[in-house]
């Protein structure tokens, strides 16, 4: 009878490592792409995804519209304001607005001020009081380089449901208008919409 035991308790105890191993490495941290199909997908908050999504479309519709290339100067110059939150969750605007900057300025065809923003404040206080001091020492009056675009944006949040399933459309608004006359000259908007029960992995 003790054999029998003790013969059940040596089958089940490799048993019980596998599965406690098994469970062990799928709880451990990784790295994945962030913009791969395995993120996370929530409802509730705009995810990494969304961000690189909405970037990468709205950068590419506005690059390949040919409004950059009716600046008198090239590369174009061009304050970027912030991008005005209108939906229900805190979100990090400045990333987005980062991503678009970072975009813009690789692609050769612009050129971001950070010292001069719209209503006249500055994007980087610090910077601009850089170039107030750097003239000031040198006995030189500041030169500023107007920008020729501004361009401005919106995040709308749009929100529906069906029993028990949830569904979110955030659209991302922005416009490109020139300084001179406040005319916008290029206008497109993005739609990313989610739909679900809870938080899940995939698109």
């Amino acid at each position: 009878m003790k054999s029998l035991r003790l013969l059940a308790c040596s089958a089940v105890a490799p048993a019980m490592l596998f599965i406690s191993g098994c469970d062990t490495a799928s709880n451990e941290a990784k790295y994945i792409p962030s913009n791969g199909t395995g993120n996370i997908v929530s409802l509730d908050q705009f995810n990494i995804q969304d961000w690189n999504q909405a970037a990468e479309q709205m950068v590419a519709s506005l690059l390949t519209s040919g409004a950059l290339e009716k600046a008198p100067q090239q590369p174009a110059v061009m304050a970027i304001s912030r991008i005005i939150n209108n939906t229900q969750q805190q979100i990090d605007t400045d990333s987005l607005t980062k991503k678009i900057r970072v975009a813009l300025s690789q692609s050769g065809k612009v050129v971001t001020t950070t010292t001069m923003g719209l209503g006249g404040s500055a994007e980087d206080p610090m910077a601009k009081e850089a170039a107030q001091m750097n003239a000031m020492l040198n006995g030189e009056k500041q030169k500023t380089i107007l920008p020729y675009y501004t361009l401005s944006g919106k995040l709308i949040e749009d929100r529906a449901r069906a029993g028990s399933t949830r569904q979110v459309t955030y659209t991302f608004q922005l416009s490109l208008t020139t300084v001179k006359d406040g005319l916008a000259v290029w206008e497109d908007e993005k739609q990313i919409t989610k739909q679900g029960k809870k938080p899940s992995v995939g698109f």
